[in-house]
């Protein structure tokens, strides 16, 4: 009988000693995080090996962006027929054309200007955002800056690779060809990314088919400045499926 008692005091005493040894002693630091990864979205991507501060968190913080585009090109014609591809990431039809590109907005008022002032085949092509407006939450009121936008970020389409984007606006417009109107309340979107474009051979290499990590397809050391409108019409004869769809791109970009 006491063998049996002293054996029951055994495994209470060992039990109370394991029970001890699971408490997390004071001043220990806490037991790591189980929660689920994050998903993917504006600012926020799965796979990071560091963050940034979001434009907020500074204090310095002006929300004023004022830059301009040069080494521009056109993808494809304005008159291009049915059947065309304005993405050109296979830089098969680009055409440098002069003229110059200017944003001069207010990220945090979502107000300002964007003009883009070309001298095309046609005549002077002059695009120009009326108003800015929000098509998504990603989109931050119609400007958003430092941003994960395209490919597989959760945010935007993927007709373009996964981009840190510097500044982003988007809205309606209009184009005018020589002073008359050509377009009036179109869609319209600028960006300023990271690098998707090859410096020389102008081509995307997206979708990347080597793709060894979950960033995207850029050159980080490199910027352009894209920008498109397009009509509200569709036609699934066209990459991407508008009607009409005028895509510009800057392989320069000013910071002023």
């Amino acid at each position: 009988m006491r063998a049996l008692r002293n054996h029951v005091l055994s495994c209470f005493l060992l039990v109370i000693t394991l029970s001890a040894c699971s408490q997390p002693s004071p001043g220990s630091p806490p037991e790591p995080s189980r929660e689920a990864p994050t998903p993917a979205g504006p600012r926020s991507q799965p796979g990071t090996e560091m963050g940034i501060y979001t434009p907020q968190q500074h204090q310095l913080y002006s929300g004023h962006f004022k830059l301009g585009g040069g080494r521009i090109y056109q993808v494809g014609r304005l008159n291009d027929p049915p059947g065309w591809d304005h993405m050109g990431n296979d830089a098969t039809r680009l055409f440098p054309v002069e003229g110059n590109i200017e944003i001069d907005v207010d990220e945090i008022g979502n107000t300002g200007t964007f003009v883009a002032t070309l001298e095309l085949p046609e005549g002077q092509y002059v695009v120009e955002m009326e108003r800015f407006h929000e098509f998504s939450p990603c989109q931050d009121g119609g400007i958003a800056a430092f941003l994960f936008e395209h490919g597989d970020s959760g945010c935007g389409d993927s007709n373009w690779p996964k981009s840190l984007l510097y500044v982003a606006g988007w809205g309606y417009g209009r184009g005018t060809l020589d002073g008359k109107p050509l377009y009036q309340d179109y869609q319209i979107h600028f960006m300023v990314t990271q690098g998707m474009r090859d410096r020389q051979g102008l081509e995307v290499r997206y979708p990347l088919l080597d793709k060894k990590t979950s960033a995207g397809a850029v050159d980080p050391a490199a910027q352009q400045l894209d920008f498109f409108i397009r009509s509200p019409e569709t036609d699934e004869r066209n990459n991407p499926t508008r009607a009409v769809f005028d895509h510009f791109f800057a392989m320069e970009v000013t910071w002023k």
